[in-house]
């Protein structure tokens, strides 16, 4: 382990995540332990990309229907473009974005993550999502925690213990009208694909826990879903209807939610 924290011959699951994405910031431990994982559920890739497009048409959503102009991404990934904060800008330039990750590949990108308008602010921060009250003390900085936020988590409950405690800190810090927003790996779709894919990354010490549709919905309880409620990744407001054959494809939920 280097000085940095950063271990290139034990794999991460934002390493990982880029390359499933086809990016180039990965180590060889971390290409090993994701083509495992593409043995075990070759659809991954597209998982992935749904992902991307969801933070995408989300983001557009909360910044221009619903009047978001702050948004606190925790478990950012690696940069591509656009990211968060370039969507959010291009509706709303005032807009306020704070990135969290653990993984100090990501930090080594932060840079491109500062680059927004001048109207708006965007902050980077290197943490851990099982502190949240670490993240909440250090994105004051940035945002106004008297005016809403969208806590944006993509593709992160599923690789964190005590995900219902954490969102629930999370979701306690900032004032009503405050939104989550999410995705989250089942096994409704591929049990055995999916099954498959938790001993990958549980055979290389990481964390791993698909839910099914009403426990991811219970991260929600008490909050006001945002139409079409919690539905494929893929099918939560698609430019395009996609086609049926997608659904067996994109193990993923995706959901919004309105704090009251």
């Amino acid at each position: 382990m280097d000085r940095s924290g950063l271990n290139p011959h034990e794999p991460h699951i934002a390493r990982m995540y880029d390359y499933y994405l086809g990016g180039k910031d990965h180590y060889p431990a971390d290409a090993e332990a994701a083509e495992k994982v593409l043995q075990a559920l070759p659809e991954v890739r597209l998982a992935a990309q749904a992902n991307r497009g969801f933070i995408h048409r989300a983001t557009r959503y909360l910044a221009r229907e619903a009047g978001v102009t702050q948004f606190l991404d925790i478990g950012t990934g690696i940069p591509t473009v656009p990211n968060l904060h370039q969507v959010a800008q291009e509706e709303a330039p005032e807009s306020r974005v704070v990135y969290v990750d653990n993984d100090p590949i990501v930090l080594a990108h932060a840079r491109a993550l500062m680059v927004g308008t001048a109207e708006g602010r965007t902050d980077y921060i290197q943490a851990d999502a099982t502190r949240p009250e670490e993240i909440l003390a250090a994105a004051r900085r940035t945002l106004d925690f008297d005016e809403p936020i969208a806590l944006s988590l993509i593709a992160l409950l599923n690789f964190v213990p005590s995900a219902y405690e954490i969102t629930e800190t999370l979701m306690a810090a900032v004032v009503p009208g405050s939104y989550l927003v999410m995705t989250h790996l089942t096994a409704d779709f591929d049990p055995e694909g999916i099954a498959a894919t938790v001993k990958v990354y549980e055979e290389r010490g990481m964390y791993c826990h698909p839910r099914n549709r009403a426990e991811i919905a219970a991260f929600f309880d008490g909050m006001e879903i945002s139409e079409p409620g919690v539905v494929p990744i893929h099918r939560w407001r698609p430019p395009i209807e996609p086609a049926k054959s997608m659904d067996a494809k994109v193990p993923g939920y995706a959901a919004i939610g309105r704090k009251s």
